[in-house]
């Protein structure tokens, strides 16, 4: 049986990208019908097979949809980040995108939700549960909200084989160990490690218990200075251009923005060539910094009983170590395409970071503008960092297209009421000093600092 349903757009992903695209479309434009469809049994992405302890990196007020504010913008009022944003945790954050379905999307009238269906790549999709088929009419435009999704370790099986006798798990599975090991074995390099780490320390385990496999040495943003007040986050992004207007080479720009206390890095004896760049508490790092087992070999090949064995070599450890995976892509890092393409709306990062704002701002354009080639000469696609070139082409990328969009002065009024732009000032903001100041120095130094990034990158990527 196959169903048609009379839409104009077919939104396929109801993770973060998908919901944030929804959210602005149908908030500023006038009688458009969604179909939102998603392999999942509800909305929220990879957030409903994520691990149990995970929070937000960032502040709630930087994720979710424009529409409504995640997290109502609370401080947190104890413990080592009390003064600064709340960041949600995996059941707060998949609430409030039921919440948004149900409040926003679907008492609008103008979306109807698919959950448990699979997307066939040619303007249809079927139910996993019934078997009925949906078609959507060749006027109706496709917006494919998955090109970026994340990989996770819960929905991914391990890249390194598993011997007999060795005991490996998915991160998600630590919650429920009732056998402690005398060791345990953190694979990967990423923020999915570093807070498999810190939960195990909170939870009393030894730091002398914990070996962990850092393949590369991540570079990671101070958590403190990525806060929705613009006198801090500008500060900073000024200070990041006045260091990069006279750097002599990218490893040093971000030796200095390690001295200004921006970038923080665990092992200060070893210099990162790892810079997605996710928040970390200066307290995360104290504690980090007391596991002294570390092992850089690389990529893991396998785990046996008592070894950890790499390309060339291996490593010893306790017969009974529970290895622990915390190793995946996170955000995919395909090619850049244009967002507005002939067949396919391709969401992507707009600026620098913050995909729920690409994915709102992307929304908001579609919504407002009739023109394709005006809308990709507006937002043209950013990427997401992983080496040290990856993070520069992402800033240089996202701080033309901000220079871009912020000079329609409609886009300009939106994003300036939208929490989900770290950038804004917002028009109620009373001012301040400090304000004034960071605005003054990046006005000075952005132009030149961006352009003596652009060449730092260049020269990396020819020599």
């Amino acid at each position: 049986m196959t169903r048609t349903l009379e839409v104009d757009y077919l939104v396929v992903g109801a993770g973060a990208t998908g919901m944030g695209f929804t959210d602005a479309l149908i908030d500023h434009a006038a009688d458009v019908r969604v179909a939102l469809v998603d392999r999942r049994h509800a909305p929220g992405g990879h957030w409903l097979g994520a691990y149990p302890f995970v929070r937000l990196h960032q502040s709630s007020t930087f994720y979710g949809v424009a529409s409504t504010l995640l997290g109502g913008g609370r401080l947190q009022q104890s413990g080592p980040e009390a003064g600064l944003h709340e960041r949600a945790d995996q059941p707060t954050i998949c609430a409030y995108y039921d919440e948004v379905l149900a409040d926003r999307m679907l008492a609008s009238g103008r979306v109807e939700f698919f959950p448990g269906c699979e997307y066939d790549g040619n303007r249809a999709f079927v139910s996993q549960l019934s078997g009925e088929r949906f078609e959507v009419p060749e006027r109706c435009r496709v917006v494919d909200a998955r090109y970026l999704a994340p990989d996770i370790p819960a929905e991914e099986p391990p890249r390194f084989g598993v011997g007999e006798g060795a005991r490996a798990i998915p991160v998600n599975e630590l919650v429920h160990v009732e056998d402690a090991p005398s060791q345990y074995v953190v694979v990967g390099s990423g923020k999915t490690a570093t807070d498999a780490c810190i939960w195990l320390l909170a939870r009393g385990v030894d730091a002398d218990a914990i070996c962990w496999v850092r393949p590369r040495e991540p570079w990671m943003l101070n958590r403190a200075l990525i806060q929705p007040d613009p006198a801090i986050y500008l500060g900073m992004v000024a200070t990041m251009m006045q260091a990069a207007g006279s750097a002599s080479s990218l490893p040093a720009l971000f030796l200095e923005l390690e001295d200004a206390g921006i970038m923080l890095r665990i092992d200060r004896a070893v210099e990162p060539t790892m810079a997605k760049a996710p928040t970390l508490g200066t307290w995360e790092l104290d504690q980090l910094r007391t596991i002294s087992h570390v092992v850089r070999r690389g990529h893991v090949d396998t785990v046996s009983r008592g070894r950890i064995h790499f390309d060339d070599g291996s490593v010893t450890v306790a017969d009974d170590a529970l290895v622990v995976n915390c190793a995946a892509d996170g955000l995919k890092r395909r090619p850049r395409v244009p967002i507005w393409g002939p067949e396919t709306i391709t969401p992507q990062p707009v600026r620098a970071g913050f995909p729920c704002f690409g994915a709102a701002l992307t929304g908001y354009v579609e919504a407002t503008r009739d023109d394709d080639v005006e809308k990709n000469r507006l937002c043209p696609p950013s990427s997401f960092g992983n080496t040290l070139v990856d993070w520069a082409t992402m800033n240089v990328l996202g701080m033309r297209n901000a220079a871009s969009f912020g000079s329609e002065p409609d886009i300009k009024a939106w994003s300036d009421q939208v929490a989900l732009n770290p950038a804004r000032i917002p028009p109620e903001h009373p001012g301040s000093p400090e304000l004034d100041d960071a605005v003054a120095r990046l006005t000075k130094h952005g132009g030149p600092g961006l352009a003596r990034l652009d060449e730092l990158r260049q020269a990396e990527v020819s020599s």
